[in-house]
């Protein structure tokens, strides 16, 4: 059920589900997240069997502000206060040594935690909410099924779930793709999964380089949406230059059926009809992100079996845009 995020008595009608230990489908500027109380054993388990997400891959905990990362994490070191400093609240998620008794079951059995403070007023109302009643922090991975596409407005969360989730509707999705998550576990900023915020704008915030996890001898923490195969629709998808997908679609021609296509270039006008859907890709990185999901999602819904999909540039600031893609079509 689709509640408003406008409406007050809605607002508190989603932060006493939390606090009871339900789950709720929570908006943030990057997707929406199926969240529940961290602490509660019980509730974090119901996310896992809703998604069907295995029980050690963790979850991102959302806390309402860096003075709650303390319920959480036993260390924070300088360059990770830093982070948090000039990017909090926004789509950067920390990997932090956790506090051996709080929030096992959403780190997923690890010795560290994700943490989150997410931007979207909604959400920042709805955890300083559930903070005064003791709740600290809403563990909330994307709402839709395990490795799908994630949802970026309340009506794709619905679409997952059904009417008997509850979801509090803050819009559309303003970043549209996941944070970046930054390791601050060993000893130094390693990059595990790049979001809307830069590489650039990373080290200069920390004041150090960030590495990357494949360089470094210890093993990486597990972390949210870095599996191989993630964010993928119904359809299969396949990453090509402008040239290749022109090419192949004048070779199908007139035979091409049950296509999508999303790229900067338009096809041919005879090429566009029953058999080919299209969709414009943004030039610009930000509307790119933002747009990513749901294009995926309305290609789904025509019930295309192929997406071509026109390769970003490799360029940093598509450096987001680029790995949910390379994961879709893995």
């Amino acid at each position: 059920m689709i509640i408003s995020g406008s409406n007050p008595v809605h607002v508190q009608q989603a932060v006493e589900a939390l606090c009871a230990g339900e789950l709720l489908g929570l908006p943030t500027e990057t997707v929406y997240g199926l969240a529940a109380d961290a602490s509660n054993e019980s509730a974090v388990a119901k996310i896992f069997q809703a998604k069907g997400r295995p029980p050690n891959h963790p979850l991102i905990v959302h806390v309402a502000s860096a003075n709650s990362v303390h319920q959480f994490a036993s260390d924070i070191p300088d360059f990770a206060q830093k982070l948090m400093s000039q990017f909090w609240p926004g789509p950067l998620t920390l990997i932090l040594p956790r506090r051996e008794e709080m929030a096992a079951a959403a780190a997923g059995g690890q010795n560290s935690v994700g943490l989150r403070c997410p931007s979207h007023p909604l959400a920042l109302e709805v955890l300083k909410a559930c903070a005064a009643k003791g709740v600290w922090g809403l563990a909330a991975p994307s709402a839709n099924l395990f490795g799908r596409v994630s949802p970026t407005s309340a009506a794709h969360v619905q679409s997952e779930f059904g009417d008997s989730l509850l979801i509090l509707d803050g819009g559309e999705c303003e970043v549209g793709i996941e944070s970046s998550i930054v390791d601050c576990t060993r000893g130094v900023p390693v990059l595990l999964r790049p979001g809307q915020i830069s590489r650039t704008q990373i080290e200069q915030a920390c004041g150090l380089k960030l590495v990357n996890p494949e360089t470094l001898n210890s093993e990486a923490p597990r972390a949210s949406g870095t599996l191989e195969s993630h964010y993928a629709p119904t359809a299969k998808v396949r990453l090509m230059s402008t040239t290749d997908w022109q090419k192949a679609l004048a070779a199908f021609v007139p035979h091409v059926q049950n296509l999508a296509l999303w790229s900067v270039q338009k096809p041919s006008f005879e090429l566009l009809g029953a058999g080919l859907v299209w969709r414009a890709m943004p030039s610009n990185a930000t509307q790119a992100a933002h747009d990513l999901f749901s294009v995926l999602r309305d290609f789904d819904s025509r019930g295309v079996r192929t997406i071509w999909i026109e390769t970003p540039p490799p360029t940093p600031e598509w450096e987001g845009v680029r790995d949910r893609l390379n994961r879709a079509a893995a």
